[in-house]
């Protein structure tokens, strides 16, 4: 289901970003980069993507202007068991907290969440968050990542930081107009190793109940963008949207294909994590929006919402797929 929103806006974002951000293309619209080692400054990878995103919350609060009190819920989660980074981020503030997990499409769930809460009048102001750390991450789904086995080219690189945006009723010159919500997809696909073939079809099946809802062609948008479906999730998605009759060869890119540079970064497919799509829209789109690159954008972050024990039993791996659309205010 696709929901319109009226007044929803995207009021402000903090952006953290790790040592291998730095060398991509978008470095230099990081908030904060840490750049020294993947420890920020912890004893623990994931000490450390806990850090990264209760400081993206506490530094989005005070550049806002605000105070604990003035925000009325943090929606956040990660790909930490039992969403950890989120929940002892949030140790650090007196503010209600709702948990969410949607792999890598997290960020766009948040999103679409506030959006409702807002637009429902349930909420003024409400920061929506995510993180990911390569190793914390790799440690957790990838493992042994100690043996050093090779990988596969389709295999995506977990991207490092964290991403806080306030979403709010007060009029800004970004608005979020509408959303869709996914709905689980599987194609039957075993192999952790290629997750953009596993996410592909949900950001397909997401992206054509947006455009029908709506009543709108791709280029109806400035910008089309997926969270973390690698080069050859793109080109599946491409083919996918192309037997449906619709075109994205002008206006469509891949959040993984723009937080890092394939040609000069050992990254394989390219980036994925919740912080992928997070980072590349609170950075990177939100700005060059303002700028006046962009005037209308949709964005799709995508996640393989699969457990190591279920990939283990060799079940196939479901996706899911959250469509938000954001649009230059007058």
């Amino acid at each position: 289901m696709t929901r319109k929103f009226n007044n929803v806006y995207v009021a402000d974002s903090y952006t953290i970003a790790g040592v291998y951000e730095k060398d991509g293309p978008i470095a230099d619209y990081f908030d904060l980069v840490y750049d020294k080692d993947l420890y920020y400054g912890c004893d623990t990878f994931e000490k450390a993507e806990e850090k990264m995103l209760s400081n993206s919350i506490s530094k989005l609060i005070s550049h806002a202007k605000l105070i604990d009190s003035d925000v009325d819920y943090i929606i956040s989660g990660d790909l930490e068991n039992q969403i950890a980074a989120s929940d002892y981020a949030l140790r650090d503030f007196n503010i209600p907290f709702l948990g969410i997990f949607s792999a890598c499409a997290t960020f766009g769930e948040g999103l679409y969440l506030a959006s409702n809460l807002i637009e429902g009048k349930m909420a003024k102001n409400i920061i929506v968050s995510t993180s990911s750390h390569n190793m914390a991450a790799e440690k957790q789904f990838r493992n042994p990542t100690e043996y050093g086995a090779p990988k596969k080219k389709t295999t995506t690189f977990t991207s490092t930081g964290a991403a806080s945006m306030l979403v709010t009723s007060k009029k800004s010159r970004i608005k979020i107009t509408s959303a869709t919500c996914g709905i689980v997809q599987d194609k039957g696909i075993t192999d952790v190793n290629n997750m953009g073939a596993v996410m592909a079809i949900a950001a397909a099946d997401t992206l054509k109940r947006h455009l029908k809802d709506l009543n709108i062609k791709p280029d109806y948008y400035d910008l089309i963008l997926t969270g973390d479906l690698g080069i050859y999730g793109k080109e599946i998605l491409i083919e996918y949207m192309k037997d449906s009759g619709y075109d994205l060869s002008r206006n469509y890119n891949d959040c993984g294909l723009i937080l890092y540079d394939r040609d000069k970064q050992n990254v394989f497919a390219g980036a994925s994590g919740p912080s992928s799509s997070a980072l590349t829209l609170s950075a990177y789109i939100i700005k060059e929006m303002l700028r006046g690159k962009y005037r209308k954008v949709l964005i799709v972050p995508t996640g393989a919402i699969f457990s190591p024990t279920r990939a283990f039993q060799k079940d196939s791996i479901p996706s899911i797929a959250h469509a938000i659309s954001l649009e230059v205010s007058e």
